[in-house]
């Protein structure tokens, strides 16, 4: 039998976005979905997906006329903001190919941050060294487009998550506190599940009226749930959009991301006064639970 070939290889980039979001979009499924593919003609499907230490992530690489890549991989340990560590095991039609170790270092570096990926690679049929490096180069490239126009919003609320979660998941108090100060919220329909939807319209204060579609995908209860954004019903997608909630010292942080679909979008957003306005609609959240 021969004995599978090993090697170590390393990816660095230099990110213009804090360290913040270069975290959230390595984590967070909803952004890892964006970045995912390494190139044009592959398409990925997740499966599964759970960032925490302990969760898995499931997904299947396809490319027309090829079998698909199935890859498996796990989080090992998360320090946020410092430190992943997981593993990977690639395989096609039942055969494993590939185990490797990943582990990924995170730092701020002057107005940015950077981020530094080490695999330990075995590869188990085949040598897979030049296609775990040009893989994982472009995903890490990719992943720094990605964290340079992800946008992340946190606010710790005094109440338990499952607390939140219900304020959050009831269509009739969602539409009461979503929105930043003095807007309102007026639904054609709603239906907060994986697969659904919600359309409405968000009046502001002057009466301008903001059309709004938000698609629904995984829901995981009491954790995280993930949604696009849209320009009114049906209308082009601005944004991939996440929110998670974890339990500390009797409070919850909230965490919402959203990923711009360009870079123009995203700056435009930061330019209105998106992230100002974002903790404001937090704030309203952190009223309505705390009231009760």
């Amino acid at each position: 039998m021969t004995a599978p070939r090993t090697a170590t290889l390393t990816f660095e980039r230099k990110v213009a976005a804090p360290v913040s979001a270069l975290w959230q979009a390595w984590t967070a499924p909803a952004a890892r979905a964006v970045w995912a593919s390494p190139a044009p003609g592959v398409v990925v499907e997740f499966l599964e997906a759970d960032s925490k230490v302990g969760g898995r992530e499931v997904s299947l690489c396809k490319v027309a006329g090829q079998p698909d890549v199935r890859v498996e991989a796990g989080w090992l340990e998360m320090q946020p903001e410092r430190v992943s560590v997981g593993y990977e095991v690639v395989s096609v039609e039942g055969v494993r190919q590939s185990a490797a170790l990943v582990t990924a270092g995170f730092a701020e570096e002057g107005s940015g941050s950077r981020i530094a990926v080490t695999v330990q690679l075995s590869s188990l049929f085949g040598d897979m060294e030049q296609g775990y490096r040009q893989g994982f180069d472009a995903g890490v490239g990719n992943l720094a487009g990605v964290a340079e126009r992800t946008m992340v919003l946190e606010r710790v609320i005094r109440a338990p998550a499952s607390v939140i979660w219900g304020a959050w998941m009831n269509p009739e108090t969602l539409p009461k506190w979503w929105g930043p100060d003095g807007f309102s919220c007026k639904t054609s329909r709603i239906d907060l599940r994986a697969g659904g939807e919600w359309v409405f319209d968000m009046i502001a204060p002057d009466g301008t009226v903001f059309p709004n579609h938000h698609k629904y995908g995984a829901v995981i209860p009491g954790a995280r749930l993930d949604y696009t954004l849209h320009w009114g019903e049906n209308g082009p997608k601005h944004a991939d959009a996440w929110a998670s909630f974890a339990e500390m010292d009797g409070a919850t942080k909230v965490t919402l991301g959203m990923v711009f679909a360009t870079a123009e979008e995203f700056n435009d957003a930061k330019g209105f006064g998106a992230v100002e306005l974002g903790l404001q609609t937090l704030g309203k959240l952190a009223l309505s639970v705390q009231a009760e």
